[in-house]
């Protein structure tokens, strides 16, 4: 059968169930007999209907690097597809317009981000589920270190919120002098991504700068929440740092009755 291009594929097909379950198998046998059996099949999209998402297509590489991720060969698996005509920019078709290494940055998959960057991946791309941002802006919002780290050293440019979520010190201090500064509202959102990786640091600066110690950020969380939610050390010398500067919960700050 060959495949017309481009082609979606219910999910259920048999074919689609086939070459599904090779990547997310790493059976790479499978993988390659499936390809050439069915010509287009590397640039088929897979649709189905995603809880809190509607109907959505996938393309092959982006089931390589679907939550939650570390597939069996999965970095060989990238090679094979992008070798029989797989596109690494391929965007996701429905609620928003993810690539495959947004996936891989959301699932701290650091072979499969290599994989996907050496295979020509956009590592600029926009179109996060985080306010439209890179596969940076999706490792930092979703706790993601080492990925975000990773996106960094192969070239990622991060944005002042991502810099003061990652520690980035300098970048920061450069993005308070710049021209235009920073308004007062991405101030607040440096500092409670800052509180969120548990940057004492970061904070410090940004509180200098005029920072919300109350700002109520993603989740209904404030910084104080945020910071207590994560598991590291760091995070606990930020969460009494912020107690110590009378920061409050959103409970405190909004009262139990209230949204």
């Amino acid at each position: 059968m060959t495949i017309p291009n481009p082609h979606a594929l219910d999910s259920l097909d048999p074919v689609a169930v086939a070459v599904t379950e090779a990547i997310r198998s790493g059976d790479l046998d499978a993988l390659r007999r499936l390809l050439a059996e069915h010509p287009g099949l590397a640039t088929a999209r897979v649709v189905e209907e995603r809880e809190g998402c509607g109907p959505g297509g996938r393309s092959l590489l982006h089931l390589a690097a679907d939550w939650p991720g570390h597939v069996p060969r999965g970095p060989e698996a990238v090679a094979v597809l992008v070798e029989a005509g797989a596109d690494p920019g391929a965007r996701f078709v429905g609620a928003h317009r993810e690539t495959p290494l947004h996936w891989a940055a959301s699932n701290d998959d650091l072979p499969m981000i290599d994989a996907l960057v050496a295979a020509g991946a956009d590592i600029e791309a926009d179109g996060a589920v985080i306010a439209g941002g890179t596969p940076l802006a999706d490792a930092r919002a979703f706790g993601q270190w080492r990925a975000a780290r990773r996106l960094l050293e192969l070239g990622a440019r991060p944005t002042f919120q991502d810099a003061a979520t990652l520690g980035l010190d300098e970048v920061v201090e450069a993005g308070l002098r710049a021209t235009p500064p920073p308004t007062p509202e991405e101030i607040d959102e440096a500092f409670w991504g800052a509180c969120q990786g548990g940057r004492l640091s970061t904070a410090v600066l940004l509180r200098a700068a005029g920072a919300d110690v109350d700002r109520i950020g993603w989740g209904g969380l404030t910084p104080l929440d945020v910071a207590r939610a994560g598991e590291a050390e760091r995070n606990a010398e930020v969460a009494a740092w912020l107690t110590a500067a009378g920061a409050r919960t959103h409970t405190e700050t909004t009262g139990p009755d209230r949204p």
